[in-house]
């Protein structure tokens, strides 16, 4: 498939569920969306962000991507920052339930999503133009006695207990709170609906439920037909090797997209570590290459698996839509010296280093204290009897240099401000010497 000018795709809205088959995305849509996308009419969608944190994380480029392959379709994608809903949390995927945020931290969380959502969303004007919307908006001005009258009639209990969200719960406890978010889930659906004419909710397969819950909703209000009006889209849910929900480090950690939480390198590093048998997945979820350009790397990888090719090129890709080119490009630097068996001298890419691990800092009289000291205080090694081990077993390179007295003063700082410290043949670390005072 192949992109038009303006970086739309060539065949349109009439070609996004095949393309989202192809990529082993869809899990279900709602009967008649095929038609209506080919129908030619422009078609608005939205997908939810729980702003439970300042960040997103790579779980959440599912759905971000999801928006972003409906723009790039000639979709009109919109970004629903729950500030209303973050106040309650949605039970869906969960097994405890969420710690309730006041609006400030709310309101702070949404500004910085929206940030991030810049990042990969076109929000220029345009007739694609993707919008972001607050569903505090609406929900913070509603009156219970009008909620229960004009939502919660249309929601039988039977109906809401059917719901895999909430029977995964009952056992181990569901307030009534996160009982009833899939009521807001479908007044929110049905608000940009009605007024801001927005046809279709999309979501992963764990929100499929809350999906045709607004579904509901809206053919209940909108006339009482047999269909609803509006439509749907989820996609499968997508799990690691391990067969946990993607998303985490190998650590179990999650990857955020905020540089200050994750570093670019490390976020770069996450994506060319990832297994050989996820790469092809990977390249057709989070990226928007051609279906060409896809089967022809998983060709490579299958010949030359060693080359990791299809990794480099899609952490490349992904790291540089989501912290932008020059900080991908320091990325791939950064690996290529860390992994490279002579020691660094250029004191920008020790920079650059120093700033993409996060590196030690120490005073300026630290490096004449000797091996044991540094290791000790830097945390490259537990305690300095640990350090003077290593050092007596040849571990320890500094600068280049073999360390073999653990108690005599360091080489010189590069630049003054550098020491380039091995341990082993695989942990190294660039450690920041303060000039003196």
């Amino acid at each position: 498939m192949t992109d038009a000018p303006g970086g739309a795709t060539a065949n349109g809205l009439a070609t996004l569920l095949d393309d989202l088959e192809w990529r082993g995305i869809l899990h279900a849509s709602t009967p008649g969306l095929a038609e209506r996308l080919a129908s030619g009419r422009a078609i608005s969608a939205y997908i939810g962000f729980d702003p439970t944190a300042d960040s997103l994380h790579i779980g959440h480029l599912i759905p971000i991507f999801g928006l972003l392959r409906l723009q790039r379709h000639g979709g009109i994608p919109v970004a629903l920052v729950g500030g209303g809903t973050g106040m309650i949390g949605d039970p869906s995927g969960r097994s405890t339930e969420r710690n309730l945020l006041d609006r400030e931290t709310l309101a702070h969380n949404v500004a910085r999503i929206g940030e991030q959502l810049a990042r990969f969303l076109d929000f220029t004007p345009g007739p694609t133009q993707a919008v972001m919307a607050n569903n505090l908006d609406w929900l913070g001005s509603i009156s219970l006695i009008d909620y229960l009258r004009d939502v919660g009639k249309h929601f039988t209990v039977p109906y809401m207990l059917a719901k895999d969200s909430v029977q995964t719960r009952l056992e181990r406890g569901l307030s009534f709170t996160e009982f009833s978010y899939m009521t807001l889930q479908a007044f929110d659906f049905a608000t940009l609906y009605r007024e801001h004419g927005v046809e279709m909710q999309m979501g992963g397969a764990d929100q499929w439920g809350n999906i045709t819950a607004g579904l509901e909703l809206i053919r209940r209000t909108s006339g009482g037909s047999d269909e609803s009006p509006a439509h749907g889209i989820a996609y499968k849910l997508l799990l690691a090797p391990s067969g946990a929900k993607f998303g985490k480090s190998e650590a179990g950690e999650s990857v955020w997209l905020a540089p200050e939480r994750t570093t670019p390198y490390a976020f770069y590093q996450y994506w060319v570590n990832v297994d050989d048998r996820d790469a092809g997945t990977y390249m057709r979820w989070f990226t928007l290459w051609s279906r060409e350009e896809i089967e022809a790397l998983d060709a490579t990888l299958v010949a030359q698996p060693e080359a990791r090719e299809a990794q480099r090129r899609l952490a490349f890709d992904i790291t540089a839509r989501c912290h932008g080119e020059e900080a991908a490009s320091e990325a791939v630097a950064v690996s290529a010296a860390l992994f490279q068996r002579e020691a660094v001298t250029d004191p920008s890419l020790l920079a650059a280093i120093h700033r993409a691990t996060r590196g030690a800092t120490v005073a300026s009289d630290l490096p004449a204290a000797g091996a044991a000291v540094l290791l000790a205080e830097t945390g490259l090694a537990p305690s300095r009897g640990e350090a003077r081990r290593l050092v007596q077993g040849g571990a320890i390179t500094v600068n280049g240099e073999r360390i073999s007295d653990a108690a005599a003063a360091l080489p010189a700082p590069v630049a003054g401000a550098w020491l380039e410290v091995r341990v082993g043949k695989r942990n190294r670390a660039v450690v920041r010497v303060l000039p003196s005072a």
